[in-house]
């Protein structure tokens, strides 16, 4: 079992990683990760991540880094579960640039939409902490699930009657 991922550790990964990348990438944290630097949790079990474009160097040092930090690191992301709507890399806010790799939190429309496909308990405490935060607010996260809504059928996962009700049922609480 690994170490619970803090804030310390994040910072540390983004610099191990960072210094790995051999050509400029643009890093996606997603989830908890995104919760812990922007303090409404103090720790996550894991660190999702997604890049563009994957880096070879990059992706050859997560191993290490893992292992180094004590900590889970999984290439994963909102586009791994759900369609993205339009412009999700536009509404991803920059977290940090260190060495030729920047850093960024996955757009929060995005997060948020996947946490509700989801369904856990911790992810809708989540998407309540965004809407909180400011990160998303409810007639927008709506208007963005509207347009996703016609591509679910690309992702057989997706129960397509449970994750509009989703959607509602956060308007309704």
């Amino acid at each position: 079992m690994r170490a619970s991922v803090t804030r310390e550790r994040i910072e540390r990964l983004m610099d191990r990683l960072g210094r790995a990348a051999s050509v400029p990438a643009r890093v996606y944290l997603v989830g908890g990760t995104s919760a812990v630097l922007l303090g409404w949790r103090l720790a996550t079990i894991d660190v999702d991540l997604a890049m563009r474009p994957h880096d070879d160097a990059l992706l050859r040092a997560i191993p290490a880094a893992k292992e180094e930090l004590d900590i889970n690191v999984e290439l994963a992301s909102p586009a791994d579960f759900i369609p993205l709507p339009l412009g999700w890399e536009d509404r991803s806010p920059l977290i940090a640039k260190r060495y030729l790799a920047s850093f960024y939190h996955f757009d929060f429309y995005s997060q948020a939409l996947a946490k509700l496909e989801r369904g856990h308990g911790q992810d809708a405490a989540d998407v309540r902490a965004m809407q909180t935060h400011g990160l998303v607010a409810l007639p927008a996260l709506r208007a963005y699930f509207d347009e996703i809504e016609p591509q679910l059928f690309r992702f057989p996962a997706i129960d397509p009657p449970s994750f509009p009700r989703a959607v509602e049922a956060l308007r309704d609480a």
